[in-house]
């Protein structure tokens, strides 16, 4: 018979520790959280040291039945949540519900679920920590004062239904900022003169750099004419020609952020998707004879820190693998990315690196597989050695005019062999080889080929970007970018279109009234420094109730202020020059959960709605009579369809280009992966490069 009981947040980690722990331990889960501030009213005693008022949350009272009853029968209770704060959280309530002492060791911690770090575990239970307790109280009281204090307010001044959160408003201006940025951005032309050349058979380019030894920027048309009026008919020669070697380094393994923004860049994850997946990976995956094991460790982390143990692992492997020459002269050991890491965890890394993914392929879903090789590239990758690269710069003259050719050429792949970490366009560092060239050398000149380019605007943040930015501006913490990034979009604060955050009008509204009565809570600095004192609470530095009394004592004054001389804000319908096709009423244009829609103006008699299309340009290719629009689904997820459906049923994921296949004259449509653009047809083989794309790589 059991005579312990150990408890856990889900049903997959409370399977994977079962089978570790033997007939001794029930092994039972709380699904998440057993209890919250409530939902219906502010739950923070404001005057009695902000002491929250939990309330059990609705929907688990069979799930704690089952515990109580369970814990009656043991000698013994364990809490063996997430190693965070909300894992501590979570343990702390249970403690309180089941009756037990917090400062008896019933605290069970794991950084990963493999039988040996369990089994480790458990023979060192410890009190339940009150300091990662309080700091996450600190925080979740914190967000509610913000966000029940401010959303009533604009509930009267504005629309009901809104609301303002702290780490989430600031998130939405940064996006409001950049959309600013971009507007406001004045192109300037420049042009670029690039040779094609070849030498011995072999063609490469060379791009325009200097006249008469002094570098010379091409403003204008009238800077390019100066230059090719210079440019004699013949041969190049190569001037001076500089080889160099040099090394690259691996990046780190993986922590929380870096991982989402590898995700999105590599496999196109959206955040939450990534951490939902990584979750799976961590609580446990059957894998036939071997059982159910967890394959990476725990995934809210900002450390790059690793054990000893996997230091060791990894090395094994990569000398048997790979040889000697793959391993670095000592150890690889990386320090914290940025002050404000924690370093409670190590860094995300598999279990056992000799769990090779094709090895476990079998056993895992498609987007399991794809995440766990990527954690496991990345960390294999980490431990390797540096990369040996030689790089050459040749200068090439003709007359007064010099060009620059530059060629990269892999001499030893080290940890590339692996993996290559991508960069926010998609790409990777690839060879561009040049032929052997040396001084007095001449070339033939195939092309001399100007092109007039305009600077670009910064660009829109993706989920990556952003994540990259809060976690630079020291906004948010590990367990809270994904949670942020969905919280923006569904309270309509932001879009996504072609996967960039575009803020909305209610967004902009919001964040303006936002900026003019609370702009501490706008404010990075200031924001940045409350995560500070949340982790000086955590660290058992300060007290969590003098943290949220010292923020009260301004907040309260703004919001008096904020009651006093905010003025009503009425958002009007924007008409639009369509009518109601039910009642003949005029149509309005609305902003819903996707985006803005078309709704009849006498709602609510008439309820009548349409989607906003826009047209492509391209006629349908299954009809004939039709044309393709873009389109919103359900999810909000774009995509392309007859105008004529029902009629027609035409529908595709890709944007169609207005230009047939020069082959068959088939639909052609536009296709992204890892930073390439091409226009692919839908009927035939044929493939060519999106003019835009082409642009963008000169």
């Amino acid at each position: 018979m059991a005579d312990s009981l150990v408890i856990v947040e889900s049903p997959a980690k409370a399977k994977t520790i079962g089978k570790y722990l033997g007939s001794k331990y029930i092994v039972k889960a709380s699904m998440g959280h057993i209890r919250d501030l409530p939902k219906s009213q502010i739950g923070v005693e404001v005057n009695n040291d902000f002491q929250p008022k939990y309330i059990t949350i609705r929907g688990k009272g069979s799930v704690l039945k089952e515990l109580k009853e369970a814990s009656k029968k043991v000698k013994k209770v364990y809490l063996a949540a997430d190693p965070d704060r909300e894992g501590e959280a979570i343990a702390w309530h249970l403690a309180h519900y089941l009756e037990l002492d917090e400062n008896e060791a019933c605290r069970v911690v794991f950084n990963e679920i493999t039988k040996q770090a369990v089994k480790d575990a458990f023979k060192s239970p410890r009190p339940i920590n009150m300091d990662l307790v309080n700091a996450q109280q600190a925080r979740r009281v914190l967000d509610r004062l913000v966000g029940y204090k401010i959303s009533p307010l604009l509930w009267k001044k504005v629309k009901k239904g809104l609301s303002a959160g702290r780490v989430q408003s600031v998130a939405v201006k940064l996006i409001i900022d950049r959309e600013n940025e971009i507007k406001a951005f004045v192109p300037e032309e420049y042009w670029s003169i690039t040779a094609g050349l070849s030498k011995d058979g072999a063609v490469f380019e060379a791009k325009f750099q200097a006249l008469d030894g002094e570098k010379k920027e091409l403003r204008s048309e009238a800077d390019v004419q100066e230059v090719l009026a210079k440019i004699k008919d013949g041969a190049f020669v190569v001037g001076e020609a500089k080889e160099k070697e040099r090394q690259r380094h691996p990046s780190p393994p993986f922590i929380t952020s870096s991982l989402q923004q590898e995700a999105a860049r590599k496999l196109n994850f959206r955040a939450a998707k990534t951490m939902q997946i990584a979750q799976q990976l961590y609580e446990g995956v059957d894998l036939g004879k071997e059982g159910t094991v967890g394959l990476i460790t725990y995934m809210r982390t900002d450390s790059t820190r690793i054990s000893p143990v996997a230091q060791e692992e990894a090395k094994a492997y990569i000398l048997g693998k790979f040889g000697e020459a793959y391993y670095p002269e000592t150890p690889r050991v990386y320090t914290k990315k940025n002050a404000n890491a924690q370093d409670a965890h190590e860094a995300i890394r598999p279990t056992s690196v000799m769990r090779e993914p094709e090895q476990v392929k079998p056993y895992l879903t498609r987007d399991q597989y794809r995440l766990y090789k990527l954690v496991w590239e990345r960390f294999v990758a980490s431990q390797m050695a540096s990369a040996v690269l030689d790089t050459m710069n040749v200068d090439l003259h003709n007359g007064p005019a010099t060009f620059r050719a530059v060629g990269t050429k892999m001499k030893f792949p080290g940890f590339m062999k692996v993996y290559v970490e991508g960069n926010d366009d998609g790409t990777t560092e690839e060879d561009r080889l040049l032929p052997p060239l040396a001084a007095g050398d001449k070339v033939e000149t195939k092309s001399i080929e100007p092109k007039q380019h305009f600077t670009q605007p910064p660009p829109r943040y993706t989920e990556a970007r952003l994540v990259r930015t809060l976690e630079e501006l020291g906004i948010g913490r590990p367990s809270t970018y994904a949670p942020t990034l969905e919280t923006i979009q569904k309270r309509n604060y932001v879009a996504i279109e072609d996967k960039k955050f575009v803020p909305t009008e209610l967004g902009e509204l919001v964040i303006q009234l936002m900026e003019e009565f609370f702009p501490e809570i706008l404010n990075v600095e200031f924001t940045a420094h409350m995560e500070d004192d949340l982790d000086h609470v955590e660290e058992g530095k300060e007290n969590w109730v003098d943290v949220i009394s010292e923020f009260y004592k301004s907040f309260e004054k703004r919001l008096e202020v904020a009651e006093d001389e905010m003025k009503e804000v009425e958002i009007r319908d924007e008409p639009s020059d369509e009518t109601c096709d039910k009642c003949g009423s005029p149509m309005v244009y609305k902003m819903g959960r996707f985006g803005k829609f078309l709704a009849c103006s006498a709602f609510p008699e008439c309820r009548n709605t349409k989607p906003i299309v826009k047209a492509t340009g391209v006629a349908c290719p299954k009809c004939g009579k039709g044309h393709i629009v873009e389109r919103r689904s359900k999810k909000g997820r774009l995509f392309y369809g007859c105008d004529r459906y029902p009629e027609c049923d035409f529908v595709s994921w890709d944007k169609p280009v207005p230009k047939p296949c020069p082959s068959c004259g088939g639909l052609m449509v536009e296709k992204r992966a890892k930073g390439n653009v091409n226009w692919h047809c839908t009927q035939c083989a044929h493939s060519e490069v999106a003019p835009e794309a082409e642009e963008a790589a000169e």
